[in-house]
C-alpha cells in the first residue's frame, strides 16, 4: 500500500489494499464485513495535528445505474481546497441498507487512487463503526486505505442515544450492544445533530474533534460538503456527455476535466 513519497517525505496518493472482491452477493458482502471488522483499529488520536483533511461522498445518476465518488483534499486548519478527484463506475451491487460500501466502494477506491496529496485523515458522509456489523463506509475504506477515517452521517443506522444540548459542540454517546459506538453531535446551535463515529485509526473523542474542527457555518463538515458538491458536478458532467446507459466509467480531475 505504500506509494511514492513527496518532497516532505509524505506518502503521495492513496492506494487501496485488495482484501476482497466487489462482485459478490449480499450474503457474501455481509460475511466480508464481519471478517474485515476484525481488522478495524480504533482509539487514540492523530500523532500530530493534520495538515491535510479529506472529505468523501458519492452521488448516483438519475437512473441509479452509475455511481460518482468524489474525494476533496483541504489544507488544515484553513480548509482551503487543495485538490479534488472524482471517479465513476456502474452501480453493480443492489441497494441494501448496511451494504452501501459494496455499491460505492469501487468508485471510491478509484477516486482515492487519483489523489496526489495524501490526507492525514478522511471524513466520509456515512457511518464508521456505528453500524450493525461495525463496518460502515468509513471503517471499511479505512481498512482498505490504511488511513485514519471518520464517519459523519445525517441519520442513525443503529444504536441509541439521548438528544444532546442545543449548543455547538454538545454531544451524547450512541451505544449499541453494550458498546459506545459513536456520538450524536450538535455542530451548529439549534440545528439537527449529526452522527459521528470512528472509522479507522482514531477514537471517538478524536473523531468528534475532527468533525467539529472542520465544521464552519453549516451542519456538515466542509470537506464532506465539498465532496458532495463535486460528486454532483461529476454526475451532471457524465450525464451530459454519455447519457445514462450505465456503460461508462471514468474520472474527473480538480479542474473538472474528464
Amino acid at each position: 500500500m505504500e506509494g511514492p513519497l513527496d518532497r516532505d517525505g509524505r506518502r503521495a496518493g492513496v492506494k487501496a489494499a485488495r482484501l476482497h472482491p466487489w462482485r459478490v452477493t449480499p450474503a457474501e458482502a455481509a460475511a466480508i464485513q464481519r471478517r474485515l471488522a476484525g481488522l478495524v483499529r480504533v482509539g487514540g488520536a492523530l500523532p500530530r495535528p493534520p495538515r491535510l483533511v479529506a472529505g468523501a461522498d458519492a452521488a448516483y445518476s438519475r437512473s441509479g445505474g452509475m455511481v460518482f465518488a468524489a474525494v476533496t483534499v483541504h489544507a488544515f486548519p484553513s480548509l482551503e481546497l487543495v485538490e479534488r478527484r472524482c471517479a465513476a463506475r456502474p452501480a453493480l451491487f443492489p441497494y441494501v441498507p448496511g451494504l452501501l460500501t459494496f455499491r460505492e466502494g469501487p468508485a471510491l477506491v478509484d477516486a482515492f487512487g487519483l489523489v496526489a496529496c495524501a490526507p492525514d485523515v478522511v471524513i466520509f458522509d456515512g457511518q464508521g463503526i456505528l453500524h450493525p456489523r461495525r463496518m460502515g463506509v468509513a471503517a471499511h475504506m479505512g481498512v482498505l486505505l490504511g488511513v485514519p477515517t471518520v464517519g459523519c452521517a445525517k441519520s442513525l443506522l443503529c444504536g441509541r442515544c439521548d438528544e444532546p444540548g442545543t449548543a455547538r459542540g454538545a454531544w451524547t454517546a450512541v451505544t449499541g450492544g453494550g458498546e459506545r459506538l459513536g456520538a450524536c453531535l450538535r455542530t451548529r446551535e439549534g440545528v439537527r445533530p449529526v452522527y459521528v463515529s470512528p472509522g479507522f485509526g482514531l477514537g471517538l473523542e478524536a473523531a468528534v474533534e475532527t468533525v467539529l474542527s472542520c465544521t464552519t457555518r453549516y451542519r456538515l463538515p466542509e470537506p464532506v460538503r465539498s465532496a458532495h458538491r463535486f460528486a454532483a458536478l461529476a454526475k451532471e458532467d457524465f450525464e451530459e456527455r454519455a447519457g445514462e446507459d450505465g456503460g461508462v466509467s471514468g474520472s474527473l480531475s480538480d479542474d473538472g476535466r474528464r
